[in-house]
C-alpha cells in the first residue's frame, strides 16, 4: 500500500512538471516570432527604405534581377524550436533621373571663361571654341568645358564627317563660344536676335551657342536616357547649326531621330538619339525641314 501511494504521488508530480515545461517552451517560441517578424506594417512601411526615386538619370539599370521589390522570398525549412529571423525588404530599383534641388531662374548676367584647354579632335577645319558659365549658379565652368570637349571629340560626333574638328581653348581666338546660362539670361540673349525661347530651350546666335541651364541640368521629358546623353544632344544639335546643318525630321517610326531634329518638341515615332553618326560611322539623318 505504501509503495503504491508513493508511485502515484510521483506520477502526478512528473505530469505537472512536464506541463509547466511545455507551456514555458511555447511561450518562448511565441515571443521569438513576435520579436523577429513584427507586424506587416513595420516590414513594408516605416521600416522599409525610404529613399525617394532617383532621374537619378541617371538611369537605373532596371534589369529586374533579384526578387521583386517588397516581396519576401520563400523561407527555407527551419529546425524545430529555431527562432525565425526577419527577411530584409528589397530596395526598389528606380529608373528615374535624379533632378538637382533647384535650377535658378536668373543669375548675375556675367560670364566666366573656363580655364580649360584640350587637344584638337577631327580633321579638316579645326574650330576653336571657349566655354563660359554664367555667374551666380552652382556649376563648375571647368567641368562643363571638359564634358563638352568629350562630346565634340566622340567618334559618333561631328568629327566623323571627316572634315570638321574642334579644339577647346581658354584664351586667344575662338570661332565660337558655348555659354551656359540661366533661363532669364537665355531669353535675353536669344530674344535680342528675335528668337523666342520662353525660358525653356537653347539657341544659336551668331558665333554663340546658348545653352539653357534648365535643359543642361534637367534634360527633357522626350529623352529617357541619362542626363549626360541629353547634354550631348544639346551640344551636337547647336554645334550642328554652327557647321551648317539645318533641322531634320523623323525618318520613320521606330528609327533613331536625327540629332538635328528638334526632339524636345516630340519624337513623332522615332527613338531619342544624341549622336549625328552611329557606331559604324553612318550618318543618322532624316528629311530636311524648311
Amino acid at each position: 500500500m505504501a509503495v503504491t501511494l508513493i508511485m502515484v504521488t510521483a506520477g502526478v508530480g512528473l505530469a505537472a512538471w512536464q506541463h509547466g515545461r511545455n507551456a514555458d517552451s511555447a511561450a518562448a517560441i511565441d515571443h521569438g516570432l513576435t520579436a523577429s517578424t513584427g507586424p506587416a506594417g513595420d516590414r513594408n512601411g516605416a521600416g522599409a527604405d525610404g529613399t525617394s526615386d532617383g532621374k537619378g538619370d541617371g538611369k537605373g539599370s532596371g534589369d529586374g534581377s533579384g526578387d521583386p521589390a517588397g516581396t519576401t522570398p520563400p523561407a527555407s525549412p527551419s529546425t524545430p524550436h529555431r527562432t525565425p529571423t526577419a527577411t530584409p525588404t528589397a530596395t526598389p530599383t528606380t529608373t528615374h533621373k535624379a533632378a538637382p534641388a533647384s535650377v535658378p531662374v536668373s543669375g548675375s548676367g556675367r560670364f566666366s571663361t573656363a580655364d580649360a584647354n584640350g587637344k584638337a579632335s577631327g580633321h579638316g577645319t579645326i574650330r576653336r571654341y571657349k566655354v563660359e558659365v554664367e555667374g551666380g549658379i552652382d556649376l563648375s565652368a571647368s567641368d562643363a568645358a571638359h564634358e563638352i570637349a568629350d562630346i565634340l571629340a566622340d567618334p559618333r560626333g561631328w568629327t566623323a564627317d571627316g572634315h570638321d574638328g574642334f579644339q577647346l581653348v581658354s584664351s586667344g581666338r575662338a570661332d565660337f563660344v558655348v555659354k551656359i546660362a540661366t533661363p532669364n539670361t537665355v531669353d535675353a540673349i536669344c530674344g535680342a536676335a528675335g528668337l523666342l525661347t520662353r525660358g525653356e530651350v537653347n539657341c544659336d546666335v551668331g558665333s554663340t551657342v546658348v545653352v539653357n541651364l534648365k535643359r543642361w541640368m534637367l534634360g527633357s521629358p522626350e529623352f529617357t536616357g541619362p542626363i549626360e546623353g541629353y547634354r550631348a544632344l544639346i551640344i551636337n544639335h547647336e554645334v550642328g547649326h554652327r557647321i551648317g546643318h539645318g533641322h531634320e525630321a523623323c525618318p520613320g517610326p521606330g528609327r533613331f531621330a536625327p540629332v538635328m531634329m528638334q526632339q524636345i518638341k516630340g519624337l513623332n515615332g522615332c527613338k531619342a538619339n544624341e549622336w549625328p553618326y552611329d557606331g559604324r560611322g553612318r550618318y543618322v539623318g532624316g528629311p530636311h525641314v524648311a
